[in-house]
């Protein structure tokens, strides 16, 4: 297979929408005067509370435990005062508990090595596996492209399993967004250093980076820098969405598939990791710095500013708006995410999470759907299916709710992706019903 047909069967070619922010660098965004610091930010069990009101917190330091091996900890990105454990709606728009915190100054843990010296993997070889493994769950690191499965459990691939690669996911697919972009530009380095550290910690000898080719100027930098990485290897793939889905992204670059669920990227050998989880892994590991901060776009076509922020956990969204310019006045829908997989946000106060890639305003034109027409059995939307699921069936069939009739139809292989509901011509809301069918 050429690098130019690496890709899957299915998906969609969205328009282009990058350029407002892919040549912007990354800045960090000021500290807010209260962070919100959700509970569950993770697949699993939420974190259980270590603090409590009234006391004082630095950055980095622990607030909550993980409460079994599916779960994370929750570190402080700030410094301060406890001044509540309460509940606060989040992106999903349910109420979940939260640990508030009263910011007061910028006090950091003094084990978080703050220099920018980077640290490769020749220099620290008394790092074991496990202790890369136990590095990475004590610093509250999960999957960052969205999915925010906790870290440390894929590096931990099960009984009866063995891994025989590392994939990392820098295809960033979803329109508007170039958080992972920015970070392959910046910190090109550290990246390489955390698919060392990766691939070090469950055992292979090869790793490989996929960047979708809209980005030849991350495909170039990073081909240069892996020289140096014989056992790395950059795959530029077709530009197409969702090339960034974790099952899409193994068929393009090694062309084995993975079966239905519960079958996993493990049962083909697979280890997937996003981009920006790389860098937090090379900052745990190397640098002892928990997971508090992580790189956000806010974006929209209206937006005064938009930019590639580098943002505190628990920052409400509405001051990374304000960081950009603010609100625009014809705002139809707040995206929490990317237009296709994103949700619209239920008010800007949501706090930024460990899952956060973004932050889409888009104008009242661009958030109106189309009046939904009766199905004209044109089958766009099974040929845009990643999956090879039928996908009028299963939101016909939801919305009459014959749940067991979805579940034979293999409902819970649809990854959501929404390449269905952007092909349909008749405007069907065949995503929302499917989600109610799982």
């Amino acid at each position: 297979m050429s690098t130019q047909e690496a890709t899957f069967m299915g998906g969609v070619h969205v328009p282009p929408s990058k350029s407002l922010t892919d040549k912007v660098a990354i800045e960090r965004c000021p500290a807010p005067d209260m962070v919100y610091i959700p509970l569950s930010q993770h697949i699993g069990a939420p974190a259980k509370p270590v603090v409590a009101k009234g006391d004082e917190v630095k950055v980095g330091m622990m607030l909550a435990e993980a409460d079994g091996f599916v779960s994370v900890p929750v570190h402080s990105s700030v410094s301060g005062k406890v001044s509540k454990i309460d509940a606060i709606v989040d992106a999903s728009g349910y109420r979940r508990p939260a640990i508030f915190v009263d910011v007061e100054g910028d006090e950091w843990v003094e084990t978080i090595d703050r220099t920018p010296d980077l640290v490769t993997l020749g220099q620290r070889p008394e790092l074991t596996a496990e202790d890369i493994v136990n590095k990475v769950k004590a610093a509250g690191i999960v999957g960052m492209g969205g999915a925010t499965f906790p870290c440390h459990v894929k590096l931990t691939p099960p009984k009866g399993t063995k891994a025989e690669c590392v994939i990392i996911n820098a295809v960033e697919c979803e329109p508007y967004l170039t958080a992972d972009h920015r970070l392959l530009l910046e910190k090109p380095d550290e990246i390489l250093v955390g698919v060392d550290l990766i691939m070090k910690a469950v055992g292979v000898n090869k790793g490989y980076i996929g960047i979708e080719n809209n980005k030849p100027d991350a495909i170039a930098l990073l081909t240069e820098k892996a020289k140096a990485y014989s056992h790395i290897e950059i795959v530029p793939l077709q530009v197409k969405y969702p090339q960034g889905g974790e099952k899409q992204l193994i068929a393009a670059v090694t062309g084995c598939e993975v079966p239905a669920p519960p079958a996993l990227p493990i049962n083909v050998g697979a280890v997937v990791q996003n981009v920006g989880t790389v860098f937090a892994i090379y900052e745990a590991v190397m640098k002892n710095k928990p997971l508090f901060e992580r790189v956000i776009t806010v974006t929209g076509k209206e937006v005064q500013n938009p930019s590639n922020l580098l943002a505190r956990i628990g920052t409400p969204m509405n001051q990374l708006i304000e960081e950009c310019g603010g609100l625009p006045e014809n705002t139809g829908k707040v995206i929490g995410g990317g237009p296709m997989m994103g949700k619209a946000l239920v008010n800007t106060d949501v706090p930024i999470a460990k899952g956060s890639s973004g932050i889409l305003i888009m104008n009242e034109k661009e958030a109106k759907r189309g009046e939904v027409q009766p199905c004209i059995r044109c089958a766009k939307c099974v040929g845009a299916c990643p999956m090879g699921l039928e996908p009028y069936l299963l939101a016909t069939v939801s919305a009459h709710g014959d749940f067991e009739r979805v579940e034979k139809e293999d409902i819970m292989s649809c990854i959501e992706c929404g390449s269905c509901q952007f092909t349909c011509p008749s405007n069907r809301p065949m995503l929302d019903y499917i989600r109610l069918g799982k």
